[in-house]
């Protein structure tokens, strides 16, 4: 019996013999692991933010592979955990299947679109966030040329890519951009050693800043950036300080806000579609400490009228996902 199956027949057994205790919520993580500095680990946050403040508790599980999201998520369900949360696009189709047969329980999904009366979907505007990134690795690179590292080679990625290069052309609209992706398998999200080859790749043809959308692989890039003498760009959680003064910065995609509300309402969560952009604070750029001496006043202040005008709509960044296709490349 492994791990998995342990825990989650305990957990079953444990809400059958509560009868009617409070339910608690649960957060599925995606391949890659909790502590991948990255997505994961911003879901994690979010979930013990509420439990600190709240002082509640929740059930997690770490997925080992692609055949456990339904076992998973039915376990939960069945468990009586209330609302179930899941990290990432990759639980679409099987949420799909199983919400039907729970009416009874919330779901939370980020990164997908699931229409189910018992089910909130959780977008990001991804391309919002990376154009104003994208922005600032033109301004800050010396040679005219920067990278992007993205990780599992889908939609999603492609969006976050194709924002960040119409940040950049917007500031110089000669620069080069590279753009490599880590593989097409889940195993792409938790490839650091290929992260650092496709950054020394990037180095070798020019680029001094590499933004990397890569989850666990994102760590690997970051490092190589850092000893090779060139900025990154982080993503998802603020990154800055795993190498200070040479992250540029990260691109925020708040999954803890998300993960945050949807425990908060419990199991009166709202269900139905909810976009977090620039516009609501769902995704930005991060400043602190860490990279305050690389980021210039002017720097600073052409990204957030940027942003501004994102928010307001006067600028319009395309969503690749939109049409499979970027109009700047």
């Amino acid at each position: 019996m492994s791990l998995m199956h342990k825990f989650l027949g305990a957990a079953a057994a444990a809400a059958l013999s509560a009868g009617a205790a409070l339910a608690e919520p649960a957060l599925i993580f995606d391949l890659g692991g909790k502590f991948d500095k990255s997505f994961n680990e911003a879901a994690f946050g979010g979930a013990t933010r509420w439990a600190e403040e709240t002082g509640g508790s929740f059930r997690e599980i770490e997925l080992q592979s692609e055949a456990q999201r339904e076992q998973a998520l039915r376990r939960f369900a069945e468990a009586g955990a209330n609302p179930i949360i899941m990290a990432g696009f990759a639980f679409g189709n099987v949420l799909g299947e199983v919400a039907g047969d729970y009416p009874d329980t919330k779901f939370a999904i980020i990164d997908m679109v699931v229409d189910a009366p018992n089910v909130r979907s959780v977008v990001f505007n991804e391309h919002e966030g990376s154009y104003l990134v994208g922005m600032m690795a033109a301004q800050a690179s010396k040679s005219g040329t920067v990278g992007f590292i993205g990780g599992m080679d889908i939609p999603l990625i492609r969006k976050f890519a194709c924002g960040y290069v119409q940040g950049v052309k917007a500031v110089n609209p000669e620069a080069t951009v590279i753009q490599n992706m880590t593989g097409t398998t889940p195993a792409a999200w938790n490839d650091p050693v290929k992260g650092s080859e496709l950054t020394k790749a990037q180095i070798s043809q020019g680029a001094d800043v590499v933004y990397a959308a890569a989850g666990g692989t994102g760590v690997g890039v970051l490092q190589t950036a850092a000893d090779e003498g060139i900025l990154s760009i982080g993503v998802d959680s603020n990154q800055n300080h795993l190498h200070p003064g040479k992250v540029l910065t990260s691109m925020t995609k708040r999954v803890d806000n998300a993960v945050y509300e949807a425990m908060k309402a419990g199991e009166a969560m709202e269900t139905g579609f909810n976009v977090m952009g620039v516009a609501n604070g769902g995704v930005g750029y991060a400043m602190d400490e860490y990279n305050a001496e690389l980021v210039s006043a002017d720097m600073a202040t052409a990204v957030d009228a940027a942003s501004g005008k994102i928010a307001s709509g006067e600028l319009a960044v395309h969503d690749y996902m939109s049409d499979n296709s970027c109009p700047v490349e």
